[in-house]
């Protein structure tokens, strides 16, 4: 039989778990009486943790949410993931929660075992973070907040926004989602004024207006894959050109040699296909469009048949030296 104190860390352990426990179950596992369950449940409640108990067949006990925050009990896999995640968000993709994400991760790397923390230090020292270039504007994490608890609860807001033209505007809209994408988060929402689905970058939004707005019936979203969504409206609105091709394979093999960040397909018939992409500089969209392996034919824009004729005049002169 475990002594006190190990029983009492063991019976948190499986209270944290998230279902319910029967006394009998915890009793079997513990190997002690009901009678001894009941009195380690009293001790739990007296240290601050909420073990919340219900009647009947089904009932049981359970770890409820407290209002104050008690200890928790962590297994190996779940400490080094929680370790890991800590030390990616000292990379700022959150504003403000650099240095509280530090205080969190040396409080954790004190108390872990050695073996594990051996573990946490070597993923860290044998991974390359990729730095933040420019000034890459970060999230504010009330802002966040606060929409997630309009998207939760239907409430439509009003906020003003500042678009990539750095031109103002007041939005009315009907919030849904947060997305993250890259070091960057998104609102996906209804605009009520534009009739249409629109993606708001969260860095270029105000607060929102107080009070909220009325709730509102959520709405089909305009995509079931809504991350594949995000990725290419965020992808098209950074686009300086843009293209469209036809290409000489069915849409279902275009789709599995590209993703949503280059651009959309859309069948013309069994063998053929619409490519509706678009890119930074005319030669990275070339290349792109190469890279697909098939046969092709550009629609528009005349700039890009330049670049392309340009290209294959430059190949054949470099097989012909």
């Amino acid at each position: 039989m475990l002594e006190t104190s190990a029983r009492l860390l063991r019976l948190l352990s499986l209270l944290q778990t998230p279902r319910d426990w029967t006394g009998t179950e915890l009793a079997d596992r513990l190997d002690v009486s009901p009678r001894t369950i009941r009195n380690d449940v009293e001790r739990l409640r007296t240290l601050g943790y909420p073990v919340l108990a219900t009647r009947g067949n089904v009932g049981g006990y359970r770890l409820g949410a407290g209002a104050e925050l008690p200890p928790l009990l962590l297994d190996d896999e779940e400490a080094v993931a929680v370790a890991l995640s800590l030390r990616t968000a000292t990379s700022g993709a959150i504003e403000g929660v650099e240095e509280t994400s530090q205080r969190a991760l040396a409080k954790l790397e004190q108390v872990l075992p050695h073996r594990l923390r051996r573990q946490v230090n070597a993923l860290h020292s044998q991974t390359v973070a990729v730095p933040r270039y420019g000034n890459t504007p970060t999230a504010d994490p009330e802002l966040l907040a606060a929409l997630a608890l309009t998207c939760r609860d239907h409430e439509t807001i009003r906020f003003d926004y500042e678009t990539h033209r750095e031109e103002s505007s007041r939005r009315r809209v009907e919030p849904y989602r947060l997305a993250n994408w890259g070091r960057r988060w998104y609102l996906v929402a209804y605009d009520l004024d534009k009739d249409d689905w629109r993606t708001f970058r969260a860095d270029r939004m105000g607060p929102p207006r107080q009070p909220a707005g009325p709730k509102f019936r959520p709405r089909p979203l305009p995509q079931e894959d809504l991350a594949a969504y995000v990725a290419g409206r965020v992808s098209a609105a950074a686009w300086r050109h843009r293209a469209q091709v036809k290409v000489h394979a069915p849409a279902t093999e275009v789709v599995a040699r590209t993703n949503p960040a280059v651009g959309v397909v859309t069948a013309i018939d069994d063998h053929t296909c619409l490519l509706d992409t678009g890119s930074d500089t005319m030669a990275s969209l070339a290349v792109h469009i190469g890279l697909l392996g098939y046969d092709f034919e550009v629609r528009n824009p005349p700039e890009l048949r330049t670049h392309l004729k340009e290209l294959a005049e430059r190949y054949q002169r470099a097989t012909t030296l």
